[in-house]
């Protein structure tokens, strides 16, 4: 199945001129060439985005992440909209949660920010998540430099959920936005400290209504919270702040903040030793990814593999020893 090549390819530079020319079209199939796990697909995605590196980077790249029920969707459609109407052209890379059963993914994010797909300023493209740690698909990367030489200056990246996919999103962005919810019982509860070191900016959602004064009281528990912290090495101070997507209230200000954060870490050089810093460390994620598809794909590993999973179970040789004569024969077949 990986030799197969697919009918409906287009060379390389057809992918390259349309990307450059801002083609949604021909940049959806480019990102589905990228998302591919065929041989010849590989060959062509690595084409297309070594062409278009000098054209990408221009962006401010935001990860936006939240419980569930925060109203993640609403959000960033209302976000979207306001960053549209200040005159910038938005991508929204939203992860979607795959099934690791049938590896099938709901990827819906299209029919849940209707107005947001419509616009020509604006590119959604949900993708599964796979098997990559914590959800994030391995290919998010890709997909934001492409999007980027496309001309979208603002990518958001909505991430599955709060877990270890927000580590894997918070490596690939320049801000990092977490949505909570006020009334939930303990503002502090059911929220990991580590992502709330991660946070550059925390946004009380849904603060409308009768929900304002516990919103500002969770605004006050966060913000005692954050000062806690260390100082990040951006030199930033974290946020916290109030608004309702529904009620489009306290949006600007989000941006606002954002557009502070960008000015500081630009004027302090954090910005482009944090970008610097990403680089090496996905040609890393990089490496290891095509370690484990070399190790895996190999016909003589995978009959060995399927010999000392009979040998564990029956006691005869422990996990540790079969993982390491697994490796002796990886190592001595080079």
């Amino acid at each position: 199945m990986k030799n197969y090549k697919p009918k409906n390819r287009l060379n390389s530079q057809a992918y390259i001129d349309g990307i450059l020319d801002g083609d949604r079209v021909i940049l959806s199939r480019a990102i589905t060439i990228i998302e591919s796990n065929l041989e010849s697909d590989k060959l062509l995605a690595k084409e297309i985005v070594q062409s278009i590196l000098p054209k990408s980077g221009k962006s401010i790249r935001i990860g936006i992440t939240g419980v569930p029920g925060v109203g993640k969707s609403t959000f960033i459609e209302v976000f979207g909209l306001h960053l549209i109407k200040q005159g910038h052209k938005v991508a929204i890379l939203s992860i979607d949660p795959t099934s690791q059963r049938s590896k099938g993914s709901i990827l819906g994010d299209k029919t849940r920010m209707e107005q947001l797909a419509v616009l020509q300023d604006a590119y959604i493209r949900p993708s599964a998540s796979g098997d990559t740690l914590g959800g994030v698909s391995n290919k998010t990367g890709e997909t934001m430099l492409l999007c980027e030489a496309a001309g979208y200056d603002v990518i958001l990246i909505e991430t599955v959920g709060v877990g270890q996919s927000e580590t894997a999103v918070h490596g690939m962005t320049d801000f990092f936005l977490l949505l909570m919810l006020a009334g939930a019982g303990d503002e502090l509860q059911g929220i990991k400290k580590g992502i709330m070191e991660m946070a550059d900016m925390v946004v009380i959602n849904k603060a409308d209504g009768d929900n304002i004064k516990m919103s500002e009281l969770a605004r006050v528990q966060y913000q005692n919270a954050l000062h806690i912290f260390p100082m990040s090495e951006s030199g930033w101070s974290p946020v916290v702040t109030t608004a309702s997507a529904l009620k489009n209230i306290g949006i600007s200000n989000v941006w606002d903040e954002i557009l502070k954060f960008k000015t500081l870490v630009k004027d302090n050089g954090y910005f482009f030793k944090n970008r610097n810093h990403q680089q090496i460390k996905w040609m890393y994620n990089n490496i290891n990814d095509e370690l484990k598809q070399l190790f895996y794909g190999s016909k003589s590993i995978k009959s060995q593999l399927s010999i000392l999973e009979k040998d564990i179970i029956a006691s005869k040789i422990s996990p540790v020893k079969a993982a390491q004569q697994i490796l002796k024969t990886f190592k001595n077949s080079f």
